[in-house]
């Protein structure tokens, strides 16, 4: 069984920082893309930020310049560095783990923006 833990939300002003981590454990054999969602309220779910193995990244066009997502392989952990927040940025972010095509979520971390 895969368990994967985000951890480092909170409450901040707009303009501050924050970062996310995403730790993955249990029977691992191979992590292959890892990354980040985030929900709103009354929204739907949408893509942040993914890193391949090879970490190659992708970001969602309202979170670039501004957040950088990274990981560490030999920690099957995941990182997401959010700089500059909006408020808009509040939501529940929640981390994946690809393995081999079987995707885990996490249970999800609360970041909230105040303006």
């Amino acid at each position: 069984q895969v368990r994967v833990v985000e951890s480092g939300g909170g409450l901040v002003q707009a303009g501050g920082s924050l970062r996310l981590s995403c730790a993955a454990s249990g029977s691992i054999f191979r992590i292959n893309a890892m990354g980040w969602y985030r929900q709103a309220p009354g929204k739907q779910r949408e893509l942040v930020a993914t890193i391949t193995r090879g970490g190659s990244t992708n970001y969602a066009d309202s979170v670039k310049g501004r957040f950088t997502i990274a990981r560490d392989n030999a920690k099957d952990t995941v990182y997401l560095q959010m700089n500059s927040l909006k408020p808009e940025d509040t939501a529940v972010y929640y981390c994946y783990v690809d393995l081999l095509g079987r995707i885990i979520w996490g249970q999800g971390t609360q970041v909230t923006i105040s303006s």
